[in-house]
């Protein structure tokens, strides 16, 4: 019944071709310890060896070892089935024990030293002692040792007890010849499987390394990361709050100054014109840092739809255009009527006020702002091109970072950097880019990328 088992198990995986013979026969590393499968692969190659020099001996007489042979064989075919396919641990006890009596026998039933007991002595001690636990090495070392010895002296002593089967020089060279390949394949698959078990372990062990070092690694990168934002907020926030102070302060003494009766008309139309340019710069950022805050707390949800940019962006571009009338600056619109796009109508309104009125604060009173849009390939590109101061090539950068140092525009219009932060932060949640391409003393370009609507992919 057993035998039909594993027949029926190896018939079908060999069929299947859900894993290779060998591997069907000895079980999968995930299914069995090492020291299963080195029992496994031996339990194999003892059971066909027995299978051999059972009716070998048989017809050359060696009616002893005949019968040791059939003996080993049901012992690993048991001892092997029950192991491998009913999945209960080896017997090592009894697989020692096994050997003392085999060899015991065979020692004086075949010719004592002159025999083949002694080639295959050691390989199966070595069998012994990888399937065996840790704790039972040395002891079965010492019993095999004084086993060895026993048999050994009591043939010394002896000589009588031992047979000598073998009739010509010719039987005891066939004896040799065919004990020999036993040992070896037994030391070859023991060797092979420490080998590989070894190797096994330590690519594990390096992975493991490599991937202890990586999580190390990017643990730093992170820690440092967070260091240097906790830093730039740091320093935002002092930017802010000093920012904050300054008009407040300011609206304070022009207060003081009404109540004590001490300014004239012409005096008084000037603070307060600086007062509402102040004020407005301040609004400015405060809306600028609301939205970016927001945006930080996940509180900024995209919703992204159909928009015509031209009907979307043009309350916004009028609005810009009263802000560039106060430097004289031209603020051309050349945005086609046509484009649709995918956008978030309120984020697209927030880049675009920032860009347009940076482009106003960093252009001389008389200068020119176009704002462009064309399509290139499925994406919409949106432009600000102005001929203003631009951009020194050591600050270009970090333009996008908190990084950016504060700057003052063309009549002193002060800011926190943190509008072109908002900026690409908002693009990048809508799936688009933005860049930019600028040139000292010569002007700007931004531009953000927008995909295009399916309408207007399907009218093209």
């Amino acid at each position: 019944m057993a035998k039909l088992i594993i027949f029926n198990f190896l018939f079908s995986q060999a069929k299947n071709g859900k894993a290779s013979f060998w591997l069907a026969l000895i079980g999968s590393p995930a299914q069995f310890s090492l020291e299963r499968r080195v029992f496994h692969s031996v339990s194999i190659g003892l059971i066909a060896a027995s299978m051999i020099y059972a009716p070998y001996n048989l017809v050359a007489g060696l009616y002893v070892g005949s019968v040791s042979a059939v003996l080993i064989c049901l012992f690993f075919v048991y001892q092997y089935y029950y192991s491998r396919f009913q999945n209960k641990p080896h017997n090592s006890t009894l697989f020692g024990i096994m050997g003392l009596l085999v060899f015991g026998i065979n020692y004086f039933a075949i010719a004592g030293t002159n025999g083949s007991t002694d080639i295959i002595w050691p390989a199966y001690l070595l069998v012994l002692l990888v399937i065996s636990p840790y704790q039972q090495h040395l002891k079965w070392l010492v019993i095999y040792l004084l086993w060895f010895f026993a048999l050994h002296t009591v043939g010394y002593y002896y000589p009588e007890f031992i047979k000598y089967p073998f009739t010509t020089v010719e039987g005891q060279f066939i004896d040799r010849m065919t004990a020999f390949p036993l040992p070896v394949f037994v030391i070859y698959i023991v060797v092979r499987f420490i080998r590989r078990s070894y190797d096994f372990e330590r690519m594990d062990a390096q992975q493991k390394t490599i991937a202890i070092e990586s999580s190390k690694a990017q643990i730093l990168r992170q820690k440092d990361e967070l260091e240097q934002r906790s830093l730039e907020k740091d320093n935002l926030m002092s930017i802010i709050s000093h920012d904050l102070r300054a008009p407040l302060v300011s609206i304070q003494s022009y207060f003081s100054l009404l109540n004590k009766n001490r300014l004239g008309a012409e005096e008084r139309r000037a603070i307060e014109k600086s007062l509402e340019r102040a004020t407005s710069h301040t609004i400015t950022m405060l809306s600028n840092l609301l939205n970016w805050s927001k945006s930080q707390m996940g509180g900024s949800v995209v919703q992204l739809e159909t928009i015509n940019v031209l009907q979307v962006l043009e309350s916004t571009i009028e609005m810009a255009r009263d802000y560039a009338k106060n430097k004289d600056i031209t603020l051309v619109n050349s945005i086609p009527f046509h484009l649709m796009v995918l956008a978030d109508v309120d984020m697209l309104q927030i880049v675009m006020r920032n860009l347009i009125n940076n482009s106003i604060k960093f252009t001389a009173n008389g200068g020119m702002i176009r704002i462009n849009a064309h399509i290139i390939n499925d994406d919409c590109e949106i432009s600000i091109i102005d001929n203003g101061r631009g951009i020194a090539p050591g600050d270009q950068e970090n333009i996008f970072s908190i990084k950016a140092a504060p700057t003052y525009g063309t009549n002193n219009e002060k800011g926190v950097g943190l509008g072109l932060v908002l900026c690409k932060e908002f693009i990048e949640r809508m799936g688009g880019k933005i860049g930019f391409e600028s040139v000292l003393n010569a002007g700007s370009k931004f531009f953000i990328s927008l995909l295009l609507a399916n309408d207007a992919r399907k009218g093209r």
